[in-house]
């Protein structure tokens, strides 16, 4: 197998680091994301006021054949650019797990013929699990 062969080739982590069932415990947006807060007023301004089924049908609708998660922005984000309290991208956004070493890898493993990749969001508990088998084992 050539490295162009191996959907590996370029990644730091090899496939064995993301086999298996990995958990990500509050990284997706929930009721409970940060909100900024009016200190005058002591209300959150009107764009900062949504729901998780707002954030899951926005990252839902975003046009790409990798499904999306809604993440929390960053209170200073939505501060600065008037945006919403969450942002969509790829279930395995580095954001979401932690190091773009296991984003790439995750991303590697999605797009090789090789693997099988599923994961569940669990808005209620902002976690996100990915389980990666290989695809004669699934």
């Amino acid at each position: 197998m050539t490295s162009e062969d191996d959907p590996f080739h370029d990644c730091e982590l090899d496939p064995e680091t993301i086999l298996g069932t990995h958990t990500f415990e509050d990284v997706l947006f929930t009721d409970e994301t940060e909100t900024p807060v009016n200190v005058l007023t002591g209300v959150s301004p009107a764009h900062s006021r949504t729901t998780v089924e707002e954030a899951k049908e926005f990252a839902a609708s975003i046009d790409t054949e990798t499904p999306q998660i809604a993440l929390p922005a960053s209170v200073e984000s939505q501060v600065e650019t008037q945006s919403k309290p969450y942002t969509a991208a790829a279930f395995f956004h580095f954001k979401a797990t932690g190091s773009l070493e296991r984003h790439r890898a995750y991303h590697a493993a999605y797009e090789a013929d090789a693997f099988a990749v599923d994961f569940e969001a669990d808005y209620a508990s902002g976690d996100l699990t990915i389980t990666v088998e290989r695809a004669d084992e699934s």
